[in-house]
């Protein structure tokens, strides 16, 4: 294929990395978001106290996070090929995707809502709000900002780990980058695919940076 051919391929594998940040980034934080909070909540300090629930939680989720993503793209290959039918392609990337990330999540919500401050938990303590209303009304909402850059890295972390399976299977920018380019040698194809994957990272920050700005309170 010609330089202008292979080119042409980059629209589609730019959608496609797109659609796998942020379907994955999205089901990361339907399993992250609930698991950070019930980390925090579980703690020593926290406002329900049960250490053998958060000592087995906080194992599992440090054990995931130990496991280099490619290993755990080849380890999980059966259940992938269980949930969608194949081991191969964007739809098939976002199973290891999201099993990679959501541990990686719920450490990040865990650090943001560990950083509210805790005289506010206890003045609302103080005023008779259940462990329910604390976490709906005061840890989100104080936490939000912190969680939406925390959205951004995560979104920009998993398309780093998206295009790391091109190497493996997996559709996107990834793999044009390593069908196209590093298997042809092709540096320039290579080039071409990093720039665009680095202007998608920026597009991704920046919207985690101004929602982060417009939620925040205290910039207002």
């Amino acid at each position: 294929m010609s330089f202008s051919q292979i080119l042409a391929l980059v629209p589609e594998a730019l959608w496609e990395s797109i659609y796998v940040a942020v379907i994955s980034t999205a089901m990361a934080y339907v399993i992250g978001l609930p698991l950070g909070l019930v980390l925090v909540v579980t703690a020593k300090d926290g406002i329900r106290p049960m250490r053998g629930l958060n000592m087995v939680l906080g194992g599992i989720v440090n054990f995931l996070r130990s496991v280099p993503f490619l290993i755990l793209f080849f380890f999980i290959t059966p259940f992938t090929r269980l949930v969608v039918g194949t081991s191969v392609g964007s739809s098939a990337t976002i199973v290891p995707l999201v099993i990679s990330a959501f541990p990686f999540v719920a450490r990040m919500v865990e650090q943001s809502v560990k950083e509210v401050d805790r005289g506010v938990i206890e003045a609302s303590q103080s005023m008779g709000a259940s462990n329910w209303q604390i976490i709906a009304k005061v840890l989100l909402p104080e936490a939000k900002p912190s969680l939406l850059n925390g959205a951004a890295l995560s979104a920009t972390t998993i398309l780093g780990y998206g295009a790391m399976a091109g190497i493996a299977g997996g559709g996107g920018l990834g793999a044009v980058a390593i069908n196209y380019g590093y298997y042809r040698q092709n540096y320039l194809v290579m080039f071409v695919m990093i720039v665009v994957l680095v202007a998608l990272v920026q597009v991704f920050q920046e919207f985690g940076t101004r929602g982060s700005r417009l939620s925040d309170k205290r910039i207002r």
